[in-house]
C-alpha cells in the first residue's frame, strides 16, 4: 500500500510489528518463487513429510527434480484444485462426522494448504466437522483418535520450566495463542488434557475465516488434572491422572504461564483464553486484561457475536436496542458476558448510564430469576443483574411476569424452552427473537423447527450449531447461526495488524457493528440476522478493519503509520493457502 508514492507499512516488520519475515514468505506473491527452509532446505523424502511445504502430487516436473523427488512420487501431476476435489469426495463419503474429523485432522498433518485450502472453499460444509458440533465428540475421544501431537501440553510437572516449553515449540513468531485448561468444554464438562481439540480447531479457523499465518498460531492446554472420574479410569486418558489443582497452585501456574509467554513472544501476542470453569474466567480475564493482550472468546467473542445478531435484527423488529427488553436463560460466562455487551452499547448509543441500560436486562439461572432479593447469595458477576421484582422461580413465569421482546438460551440444557414458554414470547411479541445459543446442537434450548413452528412461523430464530433451513407454510426460514467464528478470527487478525497491544470493550463494540453492517436486505428476506458463512473471509477483513481502527482511534496500535485503508490492507496481509512455487 502507498501513499504519496511511499509505502505506509514498514517492509521489515511482518503482520502484527516486529518481526522480520526472514525468508521472504509471508511478503511473496503467489507468483514468486521462494524457498522451502526447515532447519537446511527440505528435499526428497523430508520434503514430502513436510506439511508446510508438501504439495503430494502437484510438485511439477521441474521440482520433481531439482528437489530429489523422482521415483518418491507416481508420475501423475495434478493441480491443487484436483488434489481438492478428490480429497471433498472422499470426505463426504464418510457417513460420521467424526471420520471426517479425522480424515481433515490427517490432511492438515499432511499438507497444511491443502487443508486450509478445502477449509476456505467449503467453510459451510466443512466448519461443522473441524469446530463446533463435530470438535466437542473429538474432544471426548480424543484419547483414542491421538496419533500426532498437535500445540502445547502445560501440565503440572513443568512448573518452573514453562519458559523453556514454550521455547521447545519450533515457530518463535507467534501472533495468535489459544489456551484452554479443559475444565468446561463446550455443554459437554470438564475432559481434562483432551481439550486439546479445543484451541487445535479454533486456530484453524484464525486461520482459514481470519487469515492469520498458520505458523503463527500456537495450541496450549494446560493440564492440572481433571475431576472427570472416567477420564481418570480410561487406560487411553492422555493427561494427569489427577484430581484438578485449584486455588494458589492453579493460579500459580497460570501466572507463570502468561509471564513466560510475555517473556518470549512479546507485548503483542493475542491470548485467547478458552473454555474454562465460570470461576476461573472472569478471574483471569480482570487479572491480565490490564497487563496483556487476552481475550475470552466464552464471554467476549460471544458477546460480540450476540450483539450483532441483535443490531441487525432490529431492521426486522424495529426501534432501538434501548426500545427491547432482553431475558436470557443462563447467567453464567455467556449470559452475564452478553447482557454486560448490550448494555454497553445502549448507554453508548443513548448515553445513559451503563448500569440504567441494565435494567432492561434480565437473567435467570438455576434457581429462578435474579432479583435483588437474592443478592446475599449471588457470585459477583451475578450481582449487577439483581434487579427489583418479586421472586419468580421459573423460565415461563419469568417469560410471562417480564415480556421480553428477545429471549436468549445460554444455559447449556437442552430441551428448557418448552412450548408453553416460546407460545408465552409469540402471544405478545409479533415478531419474537428467540436465540439458543446452547452448543453442541443436542444442549440447544429449542430447535429451529419447534421455534418456527410454535409461534407460526413468526419467530426471528438464531442458534449456537447449524440447524438446517425450515419450510413453514409455503414459506422457507433460515435459521442464523449465532457463531463466533463470525467474530473471533476478524477481531484477532485485526488486533494483529493493528500490533495492538490491549483488547478495550470498545473493540468488541466495532466488531459487533462490523458484523451487523454485512446483513443485507436480501438476508432479512430469508429471516437471516447473520450473512452466510460462504463470505467469511471478506467479513473478517472489514472486521479486522473495524477492530484496528478502534485500536488506532484509542492509542493502542504499535503498528505505524496507519495504513490509509484498513479493509484494502487487511485483505492484503491474509494467508492464503495456494500453493507456492519452489526453486
Amino acid at each position: 500500500m502507498e501513499k504519496n508514492g511511499e509505502s505506509v507499512v514498514d517492509p521489515n516488520s511482518a503482520i502484527g510489528g516486529g518481526v522480520d519475515d526472514v525468508y521472504g514468505e509471508d511478503r511473496a506473491s503467489e507468483d514468486q518463487l521462494i524457498t522451502p527452509w526447515t532447519v537446511s532446505v527440505a528435499s526428497g523424502y523430508t520434503l514430502l513429510r513436510d506439511p508446510h511445504h508438501n504439495k503430494g502430487l502437484a510438485f511439477t516436473e521441474r521440482e520433481r527434480d531439482s528437489h530429489y523427488l523422482r521415483g518418491l512420487l507416481p508420475p501423475a501431476v495434478a493441480t491443487q484444485e484436483l488434489q481438492e476435489k478428490k480429497l471433498m469426495q472422499n470426505i463426504r463419503s464418510y457417513e460420521v462426522p467424526l471420520h471426517k474429523y479425522v480424515a481433515m485432522m490427517e490432511l492438515e498433518e499432511r499438507n497444511e494448504r491443502l487443508f486450509y485450502k478445502l477449509l476456505i472453499d467449503n467453510v459451510e460444509e466443512l466448519l461443522p466437522v473441524v469446530y463446533t458440533p463435530t470438535v466437542g465428540e473429538a474432544c471426548q475421544k480424543y484419547g483414542s483418535i491421538f496419533k500426532r501431537p498437535q500445540g502445547l501440553y502445560i501440565s503440572l510437572k513443568e512448573k518452573g520450566k514453562i519458559l523453556e516449553v514454550l521455547r521447545n515449540w519450533p515457530e518463535r513468531n507467534i501472533q495468535v495463542i489459544v489456551v484452554t485448561d479443559g475444565e468446561r468444554i463446550l455443554g459437554l464438562g470438564d475432559l481434562g488434557c483432551q481439550g486439546m481439540g479445543i484451541p487445535v480447531g479454533k486456530l484453524a479457523l484464525y486461520t482459514a475465516l481470519g487469515g492469520v499465518r498458520p505458523s503463527a498460531c500456537l495450541p496450549v492446554t494446560i493440564d492440572v488434572g481433571t475431576n472427570n472420574q472416567k477420564l481418570l479410569d480410561d487406560e487411553f486418558y492422555i493427561g494427569l491422572r489427577q484430581k484438578r489443582a485449584t486455588g494458589k497452585e492453579y493460579y500459580d501456574l497460570l501466572e507463570e504461564f502468561m509471564s513466560a509467554v510475555k517473556q518470549n513472544y512479546g507485548e503483542k501476542v493475542l491470548v485467547q483464553f478458552e473454555d474454562f470453569a465460570n470461576h476461573n474466567a472472569f478471574e483471569l480475564l480482570a487479572k491480565y486484561r490490564t497487563s496483556h493482550l487476552v481475550f475470552n472468546d466464552d464471554i467476549q467473542g460471544t458477546a460480540s457475536v450476540v450483539l450483532a445478531g441483535l443490531v441487525a435484527s432490529l431492521k426486522l423488529l424495529g426501534g432501538s436496542l434501548a426500545d427491547h427488553t432482553f431475558l436470557f436463560l443462563g447467567a453464567g460466562e455467556a449470559g452475564t458476558g452478553i447482557a454486560e455487551l448490550i448494555a454497553l452499547e445502549i448507554s453508548t448509543k443513548t448515553s445513559i448510564p451503563v448500569e440504567e441500560a441494565r435494567k432492561k436486562i434480565w437473567l435467570v439461572d438455576s434457581k429462578g430469576l435474579i432479583v435483588s432479593s437474592r443478592k446475599g447469595s449471588l457470585q459477583h458477576f451475578k450481582q449487577p443483574w439483581a434487579h427489583e421484582h418479586e421472586p419468580v422461580s421459573t423460565l415461563l413465569d419469568a417469560v410471562k411476569a417480564i415480556k421480553p421482546s428477545v429471549l436468549i438460551g445460554t444455559s447449556g440444557v437442552g430441551q428448557t424452552f418448552t412450548k408453553e414458554v416460546v407460545e408465552a414470547m409469540a402471544a405478545f411479541n409479533e415478531r419474537p427473537l428467540i436465540m439458543a445459543l446452547s452448543n453442541p446442537t443436542s444442549q440447544a434450548e429449542c430447535t429451529a423447527e419447534q421455534a418456527y413452528t410454535w409461534t407460526e412461523g413468526r419467530a426471528i430464530f438464531s442458534s449456537g450449531s447449524p440447524f438446517d433451513p425450515y419450510e413453514y407454510n409455503g414459506n422457507l426460514f433460515i435459521p442464523g447461526q449465532a457463531n463466533n467464528a463470525y467474530i473471533f478470527p476478524g477481531l484477532g487478525f485485526g488486533l494483529v495488524i493493528s500490533g495492538a497491544i490491549r483488547v478495550h470493550d470498545e473493540m468488541l463494540l466495532a466488531a459487533s457493528e462490523a458484523l451487523a453492517n454485512q446483513v443485507t436486505q436480501e438476508h432479512y428476506d430469508k429471516g437471516m440476522i447473520y450473512p452466510p458463512l460462504t463470505n467469511i473471509r471478506k467479513i473478517s477483513a472489514h472486521i479486522a478493519a473495524n477492530v484496528a481502527a478502534k485500536a488506532y482511534d484509542l492509542g493502542l496500535a504499535t503498528r505505524l503509520p496507519r495504513p490509509t485503508d484498513l479493509v484494502k490492507y487487511a485483505e492484503s496481509c491474509m494467508y492464503t493457502p495456494n500453493y507456492r512455487s519452489y526453486r
